[in-house]
Order: C-alpha cells, then sequence, then structure tokens
C-alpha cells in the first residue's frame, strides 16, 4: 500500500517553536475526526488522515507525519509549514516532528484560495465511492503528496466548482479527500454532512 510515506524532499528544522495558540482548535477537530474513524490507523499499522490550520499568509501548522493512528495528539504532534516549491518537490517545516506526507496538497489549497485557513484530510471508502467523479476529482493516474497532485488542484480551482464545494476526491488515492473552508468548522462540516 502507498500509503503514509513523505515524497517531497523535507527540509526539516526540529524545533518546539509552534504557534501554540491553534493547537487547541486543531486538536478538537482532529479528534472530531478520528472518533468517526476519517483519520485513523489501517490494520498494518499505516496512518492515515491529516490537518492544517492557516497561520498567516505564507505558513500553516500540520499534524505531522505518522500521527493518524494516535488517538490524541499534543503540540508535539504539528510542525509549521514555512515554505514550500514544487520545482525542487520540497517542503521546509519547523517543529517537533516532520510535517505530513499532504504538506504540498494543503499548501496549493492555501496558494489558490486566500479565504481558507483550515485543511482536513481524510480517508473514508464508502463516501470516496459515492463522490467519485460526482464532486471535484483528481487524475486517478496522480499520486498523493507529490508536485503532480498539487498541479492537480491548480487545476481543479481553474476547471471545476471546487471553490463553490470545497470538497476533492483524490482520484489515485483510494478512500482519499480532501475538504476545506475559512475555519476549521467549515472544512469538517462539509465533510460531516456527506456522510
Amino acid at each position: 500500500m502507498d500509503e503514509g510515506y513523505i515524497k517531497f524532499n523535507c527540509n526539516w528544522i526540529p524545533s518546539n517553536d509552534i504557534p501554540l495558540n491553534k493547537v487547541a482548535e486543531l486538536n478538537m477537530w482532529r479528534e472530531i475526526m478520528y472518533n468517526k474513524g476519517l483519520i485513523g490507523v489501517y490494520p498494518d499499522g499505516i496512518g492515515f488522515g491529516n490537518i492544517s490550520m492557516r497561520c498567516n499568509e505564507n505558513t500553516f501548522l500540520i499534524s505531522g507525519t505518522a500521527t493518524g493512528g494516535l488517538p490524541t495528539l499534543s503540540e508535539s504532534h504539528y510542525s509549521l509549514v514555512t515554505n514550500y516549491d514544487l520545482s525542487t518537490n520540497s517542503v521546509t517545516c519547523v517543529g517537533p516532528l516532520k510535517a505530513s506526507s499532504e504538506s504540498l496538497t494543503h499548501a496549493l489549497i492555501y496558494e489558490c484560495s486566500a479565504t481558507t485557513n483550515a485543511v482536513i484530510h481524510i480517508h473514508n471508502l464508502n463516501l470516496w465511492n459515492s463522490l467519485l467523479h460526482h464532486a471535484p476529482t483528481s487524475s486517478e493516474n496522480i499520486s498523493y503528496g507529490t508536485p503532480g497532485m498539487a498541479n492537480e488542484i491548480k487545476r481543479l480551482f481553474d476547471e471545476t466548482t471546487l471553490s463553490k464545494e470545497k470538497i476533492i476526491v483524490m482520484g489515485g488515492h483510494r478512500q482519499g479527500m480532501i475538504s476545506f473552508g475559512k475555519d476549521l468548522e467549515e472544512a469538517g462540516r462539509i465533510l460531516i454532512g456527506r456522510l
């Protein structure tokens, strides 16, 4: 299974200096997603799902890699993405852990939508099957966490109703979906409302 692995060059700066004022809200919505089985861990031990919140125009706080299977997170489980570059397939992050494998995807959603302040990536096979090609859907030939997926995000914003629907079905990432919104509540309600 091609899950949970970082596919970008990670310029990680180990640090405990992250915006703690965002952690409580992130944890509240992550716990809701975890309790609904939308973020979690597969029987083989591979975790899935992640959550982020914009901090300012150029940075966002995201759950760290390999945290999907943890029932609860603390400030030690987040990373601040401070820069990314599609041309070099790289992400720069600061925090106790490396940023999630979906960091490039989150970054492009923030770049393409100035009003977006929260992104949630979940897995759910039933929802994925029901929304596949009925909601904005990325190409089945594009893998998660890659510059190709980031470019798919741009395409979906340009060619579909993504700005209005605020949900993406990841065609090449079975079970994978992303919602986003002006805040975590909007991003979370978009998913919960479809279950």
